[in-house]
């Protein structure tokens, strides 16, 4: 791992990450479907543009296309869709914990559906992962925190994890930036219909929305998604997630300084809990 490649990760721990308080912000002054459907629009509209106008295509191997419909499905219209309806009612900063197990789901799932052998400190780093992540959902349902906006982000995890299984393949056959614009229009085209049936567009267009909605889009949305399929095809899979475990520490903190979102010390110790867990599980696989 070069230089180069730690500060692709860094920038996309940070970038992703931020995404939670972004979205807590817009679904506070826009219905959350339409407003994430709005989104993928543009995104995925930039993206097709600048793959053009550097010289990409559409012509993507049968991997590639495989993966842009179960990405688009899966992260975009399952996972964001899910996060966006859950912040109607949770905290930012919960949504971004609750996310950062993923890492820990690939690895069980890889582990009992491929048959890749998990050493005992991978094994240690599940059990204080899960362990993490019961302390701190523990102490926010006490608190009052809303019970089906945790359902909704707990199966949100569910249905990232599997689009992160769909990206083994990706990375392959060039056309990156082509990727990413084309499945965040599958995930448009999943969230437009469900948004005009579930919701009404009444929004009241203020800055603090436009700058949320911009940044969302730019930002998290196709900067962060070229970020990390960059750096898979750089240095790996395995050593890139390593990554995700900032995630719960650069959520919690950019929550607290934008939305000023309060942490406990029972939800320091989980993050650092399930950050130290996820972790433990990526340097066993590196060394596996």
């Amino acid at each position: 791992m070069d230089f180069r490649a730690l500060f692709l990760g860094l920038a996309f721990a940070l970038m992703w990450s931020s995404a939670f308080t972004s979205a807590r912000i817009i679904v506070a002054e826009a219905p959350p479907i339409l407003a994430l459907a709005l989104r993928f629009v543009i995104s995925g509209g930039v993206g097709v543009a600048l793959a053009l106008a550097m010289g990409q295509t559409a012509r993507l191997t049968r991997g590639q296309w495989t993966a842009v419909v179960v990405f688009g499905i899966c992260q975009n219209a399952l996972y964001l869709g899910l996060n966006f309806v859950a912040m109607q009612w949770i905290e930012a900063s919960l949504a971004a914990i609750v996310a950062s197990v993923m890492p820990l789901l690939v690895a069980v799932c890889i582990w009992v559906l491929f048959g890749e052998r998990t050493r005992p400190l991978g094994v240690a780093g599940l059990i204080a992962g899960t362990l993490g992540v019961a302390l701190i959902m523990g102490t926010r349902v006490q608190g009052g925190a809303d019970m089906l906006g945790i359902v909704f982000c707990l199966i949100g995890v569910m249905a990232l994890t599997a689009a992160t299984l769909a990206m083994r393949g990706v990375s392959g056959g060039g056309n990156l930036m082509m990727v990413v614009g084309l499945q965040m229009l599958v995930g448009s085209a999943v969230l437009t219909p469900l948004g005009f049936a579930l919701e009404t567009w009444d929004v009241t267009w203020t800055p603090r929305l436009i700058t949320a909605l911009a940044y969302t889009t730019l930002v998290p949305g196709l900067a962060a998604t070229w970020v990390w399929f960059t750096l898979v095809d750089r240095i790996g899979a395995t050593p890139a997630a390593t990554f995700h475990f900032l995630n719960p520490f650069f959520g919690v903190v950019v929550a607290a300084l934008l939305l000023g979102e309060r942490m406990g010390i029972a939800d320091a110790v989980g993050v650092v809990v399930i950050a130290g867990g996820i972790l433990a599980v990526q340097v066993s696989r590196m060394r596996a």
